[in-house]
């Protein structure tokens, strides 16, 4: 997939597109093929680093301990203490309203067990359990900053229901389209990295606005 081709696509998204009182965002979507998603050795669930942000800042809250509390409050949108677990863990409509509130929840390394054990039932299933893979487990003596600040550029691409297809937003419209063009290259990049077969799995990508119609990118449709 070409740069040019990718903002070829962007601009004909915004001619088409009657202009709208607010940002709409660009929704990025990849259809696969020939593999069996079924299997462990293709479950497709990578999360990539893109160049820019989303345009617009993502939530994140802090699961952690006495000895990072402190951090956690200065740099998450919202922090509970490992002292609060107790009393939420009977809690389940408290434990919903988190789970849908928040889009990525960081962990403190040593008390995963407690975490699992409270928030597991309610985060696993909208797929927001703290992630290794997404960077989101802090080290003891580590800190939250860093991790935060690469979350604002993260996104995950993820087989649900065995649906062969993978989405994610990708950017809003406010965003310069050099932007959202390298971040489509490098999520599509980094996706295909992940695919049983690389880019044999490609069906086609296709992109759209929240109130447009889709474009087929990189001539696969």
């Amino acid at each position: 997939m070409e740069k040019q081709d990718v903002l070829e696509a962007i601009q004909q998204l915004k001619k088409d597109s009657p202009k709208r009182n607010f940002a709409q965002s660009y929704d990025f979507l990849v259809k696969l093929q020939n593999f069996d998603p079924k299997k462990n050795e293709n479950k497709v669930d990578v999360f990539i680093s893109l160049p820019h942000t989303l345009g617009r800042k993502l939530s994140v809250c802090g699961l952690v301990g006495g000895t990072l509390y402190n951090d956690a409050k200065a740099n998450c949108d919202h922090t509970i203490g490992q002292d609060e677990f107790k009393s939420l863990a009977g809690n389940g409509k408290e434990l919903k309203k988190l789970a849908r509130k928040y889009d990525f929840f960081i962990a403190q390394a040593d008390i995963m067990g407690s975490i699992a054990s409270t928030f597991g039932r309610y985060l696993g299933p909208k797929g927001r359990m703290p992630n290794p893979k997404a960077g989101a487990i802090v080290p003891l003596k580590g800190s939250t900053k860093p991790i935060v600040e690469k979350l604002q550029k993260t996104v995950r691409l993820a087989i649900k229901n065995n649906e062969m297809a993978v989405r994610c937003p990708i950017g809003k419209d406010s965003m310069k389209d050099d932007e959202v063009a390298e971040n489509i290259l490098a999520a599509y990049n980094g996706l295909v990295q992940g695919l049983p077969q690389h880019e044999q799995n490609v069906k086609s990508v296709l992109l759209k606005l929240t109130m447009s119609k889709a474009v087929v990118l990189g001539g696969k449709k």
